[in-house]
């Protein structure tokens, strides 16, 4: 149970990179004010994507997939440790 989680949650996490570098790329083309405060302030990437929603929906949905891949991945992980660990006897 826990490869699967794993599985999950390493390809959520590499997609939610690749879509969050397209809208990064979007950012910087329309202007290097934008990419910057996207790049180093945590969460203007967002503030962007829903600014010019009409441009970034399809990168942020795919991104918002992703991320949901990658949290149900997480949690299958996390059970997956724990029902190991509950059911290991202690030495």
């Amino acid at each position: 149970m826990a490869m699967l989680g794993t599985i999950l949650t390493v390809v959520g996490g590499i997609g939610m990179l690749i879509f969050a570098v397209q809208m990064l790329i979007m950012a910087f083309k329309t202007s290097i004010g934008w990419g910057l405060a996207s790049l180093f302030i945590p969460f203007v990437l967002f503030v962007y994507a829903f600014k010019n929603w009409g441009a970034c929906k399809t990168p942020f949905m795919r991104w918002l997939g992703s991320f949901v891949v990658w949290a149900v991945g997480f949690g299958i992980t996390m059970f997956g440790v724990a029902s190991t660990a509950m059911s290991t006897p202690v030495q």
